[in-house]
């Protein structure tokens, strides 16, 4: 092994232990819930002095009684109960303390890790539970008291209790509090009914300037673990009707949103929590939090702000999503007829994860993946025929690309001795270097459009294999490759290892080496260059497929499967490219022998004479 590769190697190895010596601090946001403490933690943001208090049961929050308490006699025979109910899409379990949600299985759909459906009520505990309501602002405890519960019929509940306010002006008012739970089967969204009813003629409920407080789940599932799932993440959503706006949220806060919205909620992955007001004008803002809860596992939760109640009777509808991320499941929500609540233009759709202006591009390569997978039945199979198909339409670019590298040889001696020549002359050096390649019929940006567009297929690749909802589950080779959406795995470590996590996998090691393969073959293509040029070359060459190595370990297999394949139809091609070059060289070297012996034959003849 020659001295550049060996620096070309150690330069690269260098390059990769500083990235990861510095991306934590460079990037601080990306790495906040890697660095959460184990211990339970009371949290409290600055910008807000009622800030959700951890751990704190109902009534423990400073001056709380005097401004909220139940007045119904505890009756001997009201105990906690829970209450099941199954649409066929989920199934859910209620319970009377609250009136909330402590359990959503989504049926159709598995977690890989419990084997079990996939838990959208996750991390619920004493003082934060799904639809859970808590009077006056964001940072109020829940309601923690038991309800009286009226089964309507089996997709129907009712739970009620009786509440005493006191509100910012010093007024009481007496009220009743109820909370309707509707179901559907076969439908992924329920209806949640906000019902006050108070005693006064004037009735109203003002605490800080709000009347009460709805949440989502504190936590949507599949349980992941920032420290080994760095492509996995939490996003507050928010679409104004208009446009949609994705924040992807760390750990450790208690954020207001204080825009106008016509839905918002949590995403992860492939799945959703959205909750849509009927009433938006009764909103006021929201808020999401990602606060330590006492099981170690940070929350991530929308908290929506009712507007202050200042009417006798209050009846406030909202329309819950929970379940997958997806455009089929989303978009039946845009017609009133595709659904049974008759629901149209949600958009809910503008949740779904986009690389923004290359959306276009992401649509057209889902249709084509869709329309071969029809035909194979296996996503692997299809991305990899996908990749040969994409790979032989780009092959005519490729081929001009490296061809006009040829041109480029041929000319570079009159390139050089223009740049001498005209060394202090800059635009007349540009103008008679135009010239030449324009009389050597060599573009300069021939070869910027391949190279584009394959950073364009990657990037858009990139997005669709790492939040596909299509691929989450799909198999691939069975006990090897079972899961696109994840990585592949061979072996679990009993214990995490740095910049690996916990998996023995194959895949990116297939990858690195078929990368490495490729950069050797393409940089083998008869080309010289300078010790310099060769340098930087090799750094290229090693460094940019063993960064990758690092970076994509933890990829999806389906990104990888895409990448490796690629790489591998790239080789062939640039094997047919590399021999095509031969032969035309070849060409050039024996057409500039034939000239120089047909002039030295001219010149002994005049010699001659």
């Amino acid at each position: 092994m020659d001295k550049n590769t060996i620096l070309a190697i150690v330069l690269s190895t260098i390059v990769v232990g500083v990235s990861f010596i510095l991306q934590p601090k460079l990037f601080p946001n990306s790495y906040n819930s890697e660095k959460q403490s184990t211990a339970a933690e009371n949290v409290q943001n600055t910008e807000n002095s009622d800030g959700l208090q951890n751990g704190t049961e109902s009534g423990e929050i400073k001056g709380i009684n005097s401004v909220i308490s139940s007045t119904d006699a505890v009756e001997s025979d009201l105990t906690e109960e829970t209450f099941v109910i199954n649409t066929n899409k989920a199934e859910v379990v209620l319970t009377n303390k609250g009136g909330d949600v402590i359990s959503y299985k989504l049926l159709n759909h598995i977690d890989v890790d419990t084997k079990d459906a996939v838990q959208m009520a996750d991390n619920i505990s004493d003082f934060n539970r799904a639809c859970a309501v808590s009077f006056g602002q964001a940072g109020s405890p829940i309601v923690n008291d038991l309800f009286k519960t009226e089964k309507i019929d089996e997709n129907t509940y009712l739970f009620t209790k009786r509440f005493t306010v006191k509100n910012d002006d010093g007024s009481e008012n007496s009220f009743i509090l109820g909370k309707r739970y509707s179901f559907l089967p076969d439908e992924y969204v329920f209806k949640l009914e906000i019902l006050i009813h108070s005693d006064e003629a004037e009735g109203s409920i003002n605490i800080g300037n709000a009347g009460y407080t709805l949440r989502t789940s504190p936590q949507i599932g599949p349980y992941f673990n920032p420290k080994l799932n760095r492509y996995e993440n939490r996003q507050f959503i928010s679409f104004n009707g208009n446009k949609a706006k994705r924040q992807v949220i760390s750990g450790k806060q208690f954020k207001q949103y204080a825009k106008p919205y016509m839905w918002n909620g949590i995403g992860g992955k492939y799945f959703v929590n959205l909750v849509y007001p009927e009433k938006a004008e009764n909103m006021d803002l929201s808020w999401y939090s990602t606060q330590i809860e006492v099981n170690n596992y940070t929350n991530a939760q929308a908290i929506l702000v009712r507007k202050p109640i200042e009417s006798q009777d209050a009846n406030d509808t909202y329309y819950f999503y929970i379940g997958p991320r997806n455009e089929k499941d989303l978009k039946v929500y845009n017609v009133a007829e595709n659904n049974k609540w008759n629901l149209s233009g949600l958009k809910l759709t503008e949740c779904l994860q986009s690389s923004g202006w290359l959306g276009w591009l992401e649509t057209i390569l889902k249709w084509f993946l869709e329309f071969i997978n029809k035909f194979i039945g296996n996503w692997g199979v299809s991305i990899i025929v996908m990749t040969l198909i994409i790979k032989l339409l780009l092959f005519p670019l490729t081929k001009n690309q490296s061809m006009s590298t040829l041109k480029m040889q041929e000319i570079q001696p009159k390139i050089q001795a223009l740049q001498a020549k005209y060394k202090d002359q800059p635009q007349k050096q540009q103008e008679e270097m135009a010239k030449i390649y324009k009389e050597a019929g060599y573009n300069p940006m021939s070869g910027c459009l391949p190279m584009l567009l394959q950073f364009l297929l990657l990037w858009s690749m990139f997005n669709i294999f790492n939040n596909y909802f299509e691929f989450r589950g799909a198999s691939f080779i069975p006990g090897w490759i079972s899961d696109l959406s994840a990585g592949d795995s061979v072996h679990t470590f009993k214990r995490s290892i740095p910049f690996f996590g916990n998996q023995m996998r194959i895949l990116p090691f297939i990858y690195l080496a078929v990368q490495l393969l490729s950069g050797k073959i393409t940089g083998n293509n008869g080309a010289t260059a300078n010790a310099q040029t060769q340098t930087q070359m090799k750094l290229m060459m090693y460094g940019m497929p063993i960064m990758f190595f690092f970076l994509f370990y933890n990829a999806s297999s389906g990104l990888l499967v895409y990448w490796t394949f690629s790489t591998i139809f790239q080789i062939f091609q640039q094997l047919i490219i590399n021999g095509m070059m031969k032969k035309k060289r070849a060409e050039l070297a024996a057409g500039g022998n034939g000239a120089g012996s047909k002039s030295a034959t001219v010149n002994a003849k005049k010699g001659k004479k």
